[in-house]
């Protein structure tokens, strides 16, 4: 015949007495673990019918399951460095330059960095490890682009009248 009725509290820490024994407990992760078990137990027993024979197994049960997401949040997360579309290397050409998240060629790009993945040209620098000075401009746009801004006249003082 089964149980329906809450635990004491006297019960329950006899139950986490015993339990602490059986687990290594010197941290408050552990303490924690128990504590909720306890409380998740104790509610579920309070609501339920359960024979005495069936208890140990249910705690031990339900305090797996918290052990195992616990151990899962502080396993090490391994993070693959992400691979370059080509080598950061061969990507600066004097026409154009290659973008690394993606493979294709652009004269300049900051734009498609800051439209397609939201990333400044420091993050895709620093994301790809790439020198501070490496270029977001192809050579040859950029030098025609100064020598337009020259021919324009910009960047002059200008003449006193």
């Amino acid at each position: 015949m089964g149980c329906h009725c809450q635990p004491l509290r006297g019960q329950q820490k006899i139950k986490k007495g015993k339990l602490m024994e059986n687990l290594e407990t010197n941290d408050e992760s552990t303490e924690l673990l128990l504590s909720l078990t306890a409380d998740v137990v104790a509610a579920y027993v309070g609501n339920n019918s359960i024979r005495a024979g069936e208890l140990p197994v249910l705690i031990a049960e339900v305090h797996a399951a918290f052990k195992r997401h616990v151990e899962r949040e502080e396993a090490p997360v391994v993070v693959e460095k992400p691979k370059p579309a080509v080598n950061p290397k061969k990507s600066v050409h004097d026409d154009y330059i290659v973008c690394l998240e993606d493979g294709k060629k652009f004269k300049s790009l900051k734009r498609h960095l800051v439209t397609h993945y939201n990333m400044t040209p420091e993050q895709y620098r620093e994301k790809w490890d790439l020198d501070p000075n490496y270029p977001m401009v192809a050579p040859n746009y950029a030098a025609a682009r100064s020598r337009l801004a020259k021919k324009m006249g910009l960047g002059r003082k200008p003449k006193d009248a």
